[in-house]
């Protein structure tokens, strides 16, 4: 069937007959505002939110749609601290045109957004406004239905470099973070933008919970340079960012401890202003001469992974938060894993915050020329730590309290490597 999409004035319903005739990939673009009016109050963890008084910036739900023959992946960002597998599923089956096991849903993870977990507070009510969190699922699911009513063809450029200048930092061990930033680029068959996406490791918390202010933090700014100056939607999807790699907002003028690496932070949205652009910059200068790829194999699968839940704080979660998260009798939960392939890069998604040192093993045993990974994507269950980390050192003693226990990093792990050995090995750009 012949479909009448109109793009620029140009009729395009033959052309994207003969795309999927031909198996040739096509992309799409789609994105909501998601800030709520009146404000809402913002979650930086487990426990109370915290009161706004202004905005700096819009929320947004963001979602690309690649396409070539029968498959279809869809990849869509919410402006959140965390997005739970229980909403992933309300926004997928407002989606009937794609599976829903090819729909992966992350959360950009900003300290300064209304919560979305419904986190009970111990006195009978909880962190979230249920209307609110409805209505984020319904923009999901409207962004990524225009992604693909958007669908043309397209061509895909790939490309992964460190990321230079003041960005990240591990707020743990300065140094032990990935530097690595991963693009990819979607552009038309003469070169104009569809979508830029950013995949890269960090915390946005510049401003945090407790500033009274409701952002996207350093992802707004991100955004709009990145628009500005390339064209097209911006995506980030975040890293293994977990224990702590967060944006680098010290001011090294001011130290508070030099013996523990400490310094006075510069919780400002100026800073955001800084960092965010600074990242777009560095995108766009990685990506800018990556190889176009002008018929890029597209591959999808999912497998679920049952976890065991021995923290006493998630538990509670699942068991007492309206959103009836779903769980086993045995106390474990199921959790979604995907992995992409998309021309010569291979996408493996994360359920938490895994802490870096996983990411860079994941990456080390995937089989793509570019490994990219969606942290807190299909679901958001605390942190992920190897059993040799977890409650091993006192700064860890938060992170392992809100970890689903001390083997979900070994867990994560083992089938992770074991989900990506069997998919198809990504094509090479020769």
């Amino acid at each position: 069937m012949i479909r009448k999409i109109h793009i620029g004035g140009v009729l395009l319903g033959v052309w994207l007959a003969a795309a999927e005739l031909w198996g040739e990939i096509q992309v799409g673009a789609g994105k909501r505002i998601i800030t709520p009016d009146p404000l809402l109050p913002v979650s930086g963890g487990l426990g109370p939110t915290a009161p706004v008084s202004k905005k700096s910036g819009e929320l947004t739900v963001r979602a690309v749609v690649f396409r070539r023959g029968e498959v279809s992946v869809a990849i869509a960002s919410v402006d959140a601290l965390g997005f739970p597998s229980v909403l992933c599923e309300r926004v997928r089956s407002a989606v009937p045109r794609l599976p829903g096991r090819n729909i992966l849903i992350g959360a950009t993870h900003t300290h300064s957004a209304p919560c979305c977990y419904a986190f009970p507070d111990g006195r009978g009510g909880h962190t979230g406004d249920l209307a609110y969190i409805d209505s984020v699922c319904k923009k999901a699911a409207e962004a990524i239905n225009e992604a693909i009513d958007n669908l043309r063809p397209a061509r895909i450029k790939v490309a992964t470099d460190e990321a230079r200048g003041k960005i990240a930092f591990n707020a743990y061990a300065p140094a032990l973070y990935d530097r690595r930033m991963s693009v990819i680029q979607a552009v038309t068959p003469e070169g104009k933008t569809i979508a830029t996406l950013i995949n890269y490791a960090v915390h946005p918390e510049v401003l945090g919970p407790r500033a009274g202010i409701l952002s996207p933090d350093l992802v707004g700014p991100l955004y709009d340079r990145t628009e500005a100056l390339a064209g097209g939607l911006a995506i980030f999807m975040n890293g293994a960012q977990g224990g702590m790699v967060t944006a680098d907002n010290r001011d090294l003028d001011r130290p508070r401890d030099l013996l523990l690496a400490h310094w006075h932070d510069l919780n400002t949205w100026e800073e955001c202003l800084r960092i965010g652009p600074t990242m777009a910059d560095e995108a766009l200068r990685i990506v800018h001469d990556a190889p176009v790829q002008n018929d890029p194999a597209l591959f999808c699968d999912a497998t679920e992974v049952r976890f065991p839940v021995e923290s006493e704080a998630l538990w509670n979660v699942i068991l007492h938060s309206p959103l009836r998260y779903p769980y086993n009798d045995d106390r474990s939960i199921l959790t979604r894993l995907n992995v992409v392939n998309l021309g010569n890069a291979q996408i493996l998604t994360i359920p938490g915050e895994a802490l870096p040192n996983i990411g860079f093993y994941l990456k080390r045993h995937m089989r793509g020329e570019h490994n990219l990974l969606f942290g807190l994507t299909n679901d958001a269950f605390g942190y992920i730590l190897t059993k040799v980390d977890y409650k091993s050192f006192r700064v860890y003693d938060y992170i392992s309290r809100v970890s689903m226990g001390e083997m979900t990093g070994e867990i994560l792990i083992e089938r992770a490597i074991e989900f990506a050995g069997k998919c198809p090995i990504p094509d090479r750009v020769k």
